[in-house]
């Protein structure tokens, strides 16, 4: 299974105010664990930045200056992406950004049902608790460090770990089969699934001198003793 973890920095919050995608970083999983594949731009938004959005990302005019244009990698970025479903934090609002500037270059839009919504999955795994990525990357111990401004491909990088936490840990796809060769993920199911009977029972274990010297043990602990 083919995922795509992404982030977007912007100039602020509302695309049809006037405000642009600076920069995109997305990451492949396959299965769940990320491969080497990568999608990074840095975009020009034909803008003054906002000194409120420096202080998150710190791009500023003069780095920006020169980068490509969204109408330059936007196709890029579609063929990156392919079919895949895009995790997300806060998916509603990377998602407004990338399909307005789609919709400004008239390329196709991306269907909503496609993004995995992080920020969702926290907030209905652990209701009431915070859950940014910040807070997400402590509660599951992952190293945030390098995280001293918003970036888009490094908050990718940790998202996809954090991402891996909340469908189950390290053995998502962990699953069981029974004889009718059906397998069922644990993440799903695990709860409900039972072990067959065995055909024939276990045999005992444990000879006549263990039961004996077991014996001799317990009548030393006098009558008080749980196991009489």
């Amino acid at each position: 299974m083919r995922e795509i973890v992404l982030d977007t920095e912007t100039t602020g919050f509302d695309p049809d105010g006037g405000d642009r995608i600076v920069e995109i970083g997305a990451i492949e999983l396959i299965g769940h664990v990320p491969t080497q594949n990568q999608f990074h731009e840095y975009i020009d938004p034909e803008r003054a930045m906002p000194q409120e959005a420096f202080e998150v990302h710190g791009l500023g005019d003069d780095f920006l200056r020169g980068k490509p244009k969204f109408a330059q990698v936007g196709q890029a970025f579609l063929d990156f992406i392919g079919d895949a479903k895009l995790v997300i934090h806060n998916a509603a609002f990377d998602m407004k950004f990338l399909n307005a500037e789609l919709k400004w270059m008239g390329l196709p839009q991306i269907p909503y049902d496609r993004a995995v919504d992080t920020l969702d999955i926290a907030r209905r795994r652990f209701p009431g608790s915070p859950a940014s990525l910040d807070a997400l990357c402590r509660r599951f111990g992952i190293d945030n460090s390098a995280r001293t401004l918003h970036g888009a491909l490094l908050d990718s990088e940790i998202l996809a770990e954090v991402y891996l936490e909340l469908i189950g840990g390290r053995q998502p796809d962990f699953a069981l089969a029974g004889n009718t060769g059906t397998v069922t993920s644990a993440t799903s199911d695990a709860g409900s699934w039972t072990p067959p009977p065995r055909p024939r029972p276990l045999g005992n274990r444990i000879s006549d001198q263990e039961r004996a010297a077991h014996a001799a043990f317990v009548e030393k602990l006098g009558e008080t003793t749980l196991w009489k």
